[in-house]
């Protein structure tokens, strides 16, 4: 019945539409006020291939993605900057250990790290919100999550509603957790806009924003993970109402206008040969490939759970 009532609050919030706004307003003038550094990789070397792309906590330089859009993750986990005149958004926190190499990053770019203004993240397990406590205390930036994902982020832990929760270790708990209104967040004139994806968690995000550069303009799209895995206990087929939810956010993903694709695990949306220029950075299809295989994975899923070779 818990699980239930769970589900239920989940599919009711996901339905849910309005926008939280930050000062100042979003129609604010393009102008960058003083102590507001904008990134740049002027002194920033140039980046050396990842001996590990799967590593979580190797150091990486920071790179340029598009327009007002930063990675500065790890090797195998995906953190981003947004930059806008008035401050930034920081999306994702890595693990607790990779926590001083995205401040490092943030540093070699020239970015204060005290100019984020917004912590956001996609979904609650620890090698993607593990640092974010001490993001938040380098930033003092609060964190803006989905009702969903409040409680564990700010207790450290997931719970049985996780279909993982017996497989990740806990993290530190987040001081400052503010819920997100649904919609998004709006700052200096850009706005992110949140799109519940539960499935991998109950709390997953995806977050989309346009970017500009020299008159050219991109729809950004972080997706969250979309891989139907669980525990030794949690079995989707179990609770359909979730498996409506994974399907109805999947579905959401497909029809996002997109045009550059990014996903938690860099790896996901194969971003390191795209941004050495091996690969298109720039796929229209891609959201709806993505969210394809997720679909796929997750029937995949459901019929070894109907076999009796999954649990």
């Amino acid at each position: 019945m818990r699980m239930k009532a769970f589900i239920a609050s989940l599919l009711a919030t996901s339905l849910l539409g309005a926008c939280q706004i930050l000062p100042p307003a979003p129609h604010a003038p393009a102008k960058t006020p003083a102590g507001v550094a904008q990134p740049s990789l002027d002194k920033v070397p140039a980046a050396t291939p990842c001996k590990d792309q799967d590593d979580w906590n190797e150091a990486t330089a920071p790179r340029h993605v598009f327009g007002n859009t930063w990675y500065v993750g790890t090797c195998g986990i995906s953190v981003l900057l947004v930059a806008t005149p008035e401050g930034h958004v920081l999306i994702d926190g890595a693990t607790a250990k990779a926590a001083p190499h995205v401040l490092a990053s943030l540093h070699a770019l020239g970015v204060d790290p005290r100019d984020v203004r917004v912590l956001l993240s996609s979904h609650e397990h620890n090698d993607h919100v593990g640092g974010l406590a001490q993001l938040q205390a380098a930033t003092g930036a609060p964190l803006f999550a989905r009702k969903t994902a409040m409680p564990a982020l700010r207790l450290g832990r997931g719970d049985r509603s996780d279909p993982q929760f017996g497989i990740h270790e806990g993290f530190p708990p987040i001081a400052d957790v503010r819920e997100l209104v649904d919609g998004g967040i709006s700052l200096g004139g850009l706005r992110i806009s949140a799109h519940a994806m539960p499935g991998h968690t109950p709390g997953a995000t995806t977050w989309s924003w346009d970017s500009c550069d020299g008159g050219q303009c991109r729809h950004m799209v972080h997706a969250d993970s979309i891989s139907a895995i669980s525990d030794d206990t949690f079995r989707y087929s179990d609770h359909p109402d979730y498996v409506a939810a994974f399907r109805a956010g999947l579905d959401t993903l497909a029809a996002l206008p997109c045009d550059i694709l990014m996903t938690p695990h860099p790896g996901g949306s194969d971003l390191w040969p795209r941004l050495r220029g091996e690969a298109p950075l720039v796929d229209t299809n891609a959201c709806r490939a993505y969210a394809d295989q997720g679909r796929e994975g997750l029937a995949t899923r459901l019929d070894k759970e109907r076999k009796g070779t999954a649990p």
